[in-house]
């Protein structure tokens, strides 16, 4: 079965930075599009960032230049680390792995921007 453990999550202050790892079991990883999105209560899932089998990455406009996706296929890990966060970064935070006709998805990490 098919597991993305994430983890990193937690409380950070405003202006802060977080580090946010996914680890992919029993999969292929390397030729999947991994991403990261994040869902707040009474919201939509949204995307957060993706990046390809080749590196090709992705940001929500309102990640760019605060948030970096990388992934590391030598060790089935997906990170995104993120800067300047804000009051409105707050929310569950979830790692996907994705490829024509599979689509699977982590547990969620909880992130909260609180002062």
């Amino acid at each position: 079965q098919v597991q993305l453990v994430e983890s990193g999550g937690g409380l950070v202050q405003p202006g802060g930075s977080l580090r946010l790892s996914c680890a992919a079991s029993r999969i292929t990883f390397s030729t999947y599009t991994m991403g990261w999105y994040r869902q707040v209560p009474g919201k939509q899932r949204e995307l957060v960032a993706t990046i390809t089998r080749v590196g090709n990455t992705n940001y929500a406009d309102s990640v760019k230049g605060r948030f970096t996706i990388s992934r590391d296929n030598t060790k089935n890990v997906v990170s995104l680390q993120m800067n300047s966060l804000k009051f409105e970064d707050t929310a569950v935070y979830y790692c996907s792995a994705q490829r024509i006709g599979l689509d699977y998805w982590g547990q969620g990490t909880q992130v909260t921007v609180s002062s």
